[in-house]
């Protein structure tokens, strides 16, 4: 661990894909770290498939880089700067690296599907502020996320219906293995309460042990 004192913390916000976190991440008018930007590219040959199938599973974490993202929230959480990989998930690629630069505001939120995965690393840390997972109904988040993919063009029609599918029949289950991992299952206005008081400085789930997964149910 790094002797540098810290000047910022960071709120970690997973949940189900199409479950809002983006847009929630806008209204805490925060900083926002995009953890997305750190999937592998599609040329990387470590890239899990979907079982039985052809597919690139890009709903595991297998096909995400932890270290780099990890590396990327204590820069920021001990100099406010760092720099981030551009992804572009239509391509599948990066497409360039940009500055982050949060300034001195003392907290941050870093959101994506696989935040939950790196809870224990960024507690033992010393930045975690709090571990949220946003949950909701699986056909609402099946029909945001549907038309959230096919406006921006990130896969083709066929692609996103089977993991659409895929994704619905497996949203309790995801939420629940977010829980097990150490964060916090709630909707978005108590989400929103818990990054405004971590903003004000009180920290509910920065030394929290890992929750038992039937509290998620």
């Amino acid at each position: 661990m790094s002797s540098t004192p810290l000047s910022a913390r960071v709120v970690l916000l997973t949940g189900p894909s199409g479950s809002g976190k983006s847009s929630l991440a806008a209204r805490a008018q925060l900083p926002v770290l995009r953890l997305d930007d750190f999937y592998k590219e599609c040329t990387d040959p470590t890239l899990p498939l979907v079982a039985g199938s052809s597919d690139i599973d890009w709903d595991s974490p297998l096909s995400w880089d932890a270290d780099v993202a990890v590396a990327a929230i204590e820069e920021l959480c001990r100099s406010g700067r760092t720099t981030v990989p551009v992804y572009d998930i239509a391509t599948s690629s990066r497409v360039g690296e940009e500055a982050l630069d949060i300034d001195r505001t003392p907290l941050f939120v870093a959101e994506g599907i696989f935040a939950a995965d790196i809870v224990a690393r960024c507690r033992e840390l010393g930045v975690l502020a709090d571990a949220l997972c946003l949950r909701g109904r699986p056909f609402t988040t099946f029909r945001r996320r549907l038309l959230r993919d096919l406006r921006e063009g990130r896969k083709s029609m066929p692609f996103l219906l089977r993991r659409g599918l895929r994704l619905m029949r497996a949203e309790r289950g995801i939420v629940a293995r977010h829980a097990e991992l150490g964060a916090h299952p709630c909707g978005k206005d108590e989400a929103l309460g818990r990054l405004a008081a971590a903003a004000a400085g009180r920290c509910p789930g920065a030394g929290r042990p890992v929750r038992d997964a039937a509290e998620a149910a």
